[in-house]
């Protein structure tokens, strides 16, 4: 699949209306992008809790806003993905906003070989996807509050990592956009930094910080 960064916005599909899902929704809206939204289910489901939390968001069924979609964004809880039908994000540019976070969401015999990053471990089951790591590393009551615009001195960094470059660029794209600067990790494998207990998880840092914070050394 070959993805390069696209002057006009991209089509935004979240999957997930929990925490996360809906931030990141404002967040595209906030900055230009038309967003749709779906959950598991029927979109009445869910049509009043975006229509209060999500102005100007589009719920749909699942299948609907990821036809549409340039990216899809998913959200969901981890412990949901076992049963995600690969085939709805079958072609598609997919952003793992999800962690393996045992502490909190317990151990997932689908992520319990450490020699590989949950992202490689759902860009596996994704075989048919190009996968995306981002805003999984910083907290979803902080997203909206920590944009800067361009060039502010107080703008936070996020990483972006990938195994395909044009994707990374696609998605670094969005990020800076809704207010964000980028460092981009050239592989899903690199993007352990940004798992919990990486040396960027949920920590405010500008890009030079983040640059250097990525090279500790991660247990």
């Amino acid at each position: 699949m070959q993805l390069q960064p696209r002057q006009e916005f991209p089509r935004i599909a979240v999957l997930g209306a929990g925490h996360v899902g809906p931030v990141i929704a404002r967040m595209a809206i906030a900055a230009g992008f038309h967003v749709s939204m779906a959950a598991s289910g029927d979109p009445e489901k869910i049509a009043l809790t975006i229509q209060v939390l999500v102005p100007g968001a589009e719920p749909r069924w699942a299948a609907d806003a990821v036809k549409d979609a340039d990216i899809v964004v998913l959200s969901i809880p981890l412990h949901r993905f076992a049963y995600f039908d690969p085939g709805l994000v079958a072609g598609k540019l997919v952003v793992d906003a999800m962690n393996h976070w045992p502490p909190v969401n317990g151990l997932l015999d689908m992520f319990k070989d450490r020699r590989y990053t949950s992202s490689e471990i759902v860009q596996r089951r994704l075989a048919g996807s190009t996968v995306v790591k981002t805003l999984n590393h910083i907290g979803y009551h902080e997203m909206e509050d920590d944009r800067r615009p361009a060039g502010s001195p107080e703008r936070r960094a996020l990483g972006v990592a990938g195994d395909n470059r044009g994707a990374v660029d696609v998605v670094a794209d969005v990020i800076e956009r809704i207010g964000y600067d980028t460092v981009r990790l050239n592989s899903l494998s690199a993007g352990r930094l940004l798992e919990p207990g990486g040396p960027v998880f949920g920590v405010p840092l500008h890009r030079t910080e983040f640059e250097l914070a990525l090279r500790a050394p991660v247990a």
